[in-house]
């Protein structure tokens, strides 16, 4: 299976429409840490133009911490946030004739929702009421959202990140801290190589934004691109 590019986007004003064209899918902001009517119309119809494929990013209602601060929110609230939220962009999707094929939790939901199997069922739940038996979850290689995501019988990508340093532990450096973004193209490049001949993920982020996020997901998707293109090889001498 060829390892995508996934890219947060739909979140800022003014973003680079090559960055649609750079992932395989894009991940949605749909109006609680970001985006509104305007911006999930603009991102989809991108979508549309650039065969890109559509996904939803759920995230605490918080955009004054832009979705970044973990929130003491009940799983049944947090579960009706997400319905609410998904179906901002299932419904404009759908207008659009686009599916909707994945959902990836944002930011401090990401990471709450994966260490605790209440969140997670409240996220994933919601993302199958509105978005379908269809739709692919994005989160981390494992934890309690790829357990939720099996419970509900969805199917899982596992994601890497390219663009984010790694504490010797496998987990994220923290925001704010030295080396927790990665800036420089061919270092971005470099951690995509490895994380995808790795064979445990099945999906690279670019965060849409990264300073130079565009220079970064060339980078990226040129490094995936090669990579499938020697696997077709492999695969068509065997």
């Amino acid at each position: 299976m060829d390892c995508l590019l996934n890219i947060d986007l739909g979140e800022l004003p003014g973003e680079d429409e090559q960055l649609y064209a750079l992932a395989h899918v894009a991940n949605i902001a749909c109006g609680g840490h970001a985006g509104d009517e305007a911006s999930i119309r603009s991102a989809l119809e991108q979508c549309l133009r650039h065969g890109t494929l559509a996904g939803a990013h759920p995230s605490y209602a918080d955009r004054e911490g832009f979705g970044r601060r973990a929130l003491d929110v009940p799983p049944e609230v947090l579960r009706a946030q997400v319905v609410e939220q998904c179906t901002r962009l299932a419904t404009q999707a759908r207008a659009l004739s686009l599916p909707v094929k994945y959902a990836k939790p944002h930011g401090a939901l990401y990471h709450s929702a994966n260490k605790s199997p209440e969140l997670a069922r409240a996220v994933v739940s919601a993302v199958r009421e509105v978005l379908g038996s269809d739709v692919t979850v994005i989160g981390p290689p494992s934890g309690a959202l790829r357990e939720a995501a099996q419970g509900e019988g969805l199917a899982y990508a596992r994601e890497g990140f390219a663009d984010r340093g790694i504490l010797p532990d496998g987990s994220l450096i923290p925001r704010g801290q030295p080396g927790a973004v990665i800036t420089d193209p061919q270092v971005a490049r470099q951690n995509a190589i490895r994380l995808a001949q790795a064979g445990s993920i099945d999906t690279l982020c670019v965060h849409g934004d990264t300073p130079g996020a565009v220079t970064v997901a060339r980078e990226v998707r040129a490094a995936l691109d090669a990579l499938t293109k020697k696997s077709q090889a492999r695969t068509a001498r065997t």
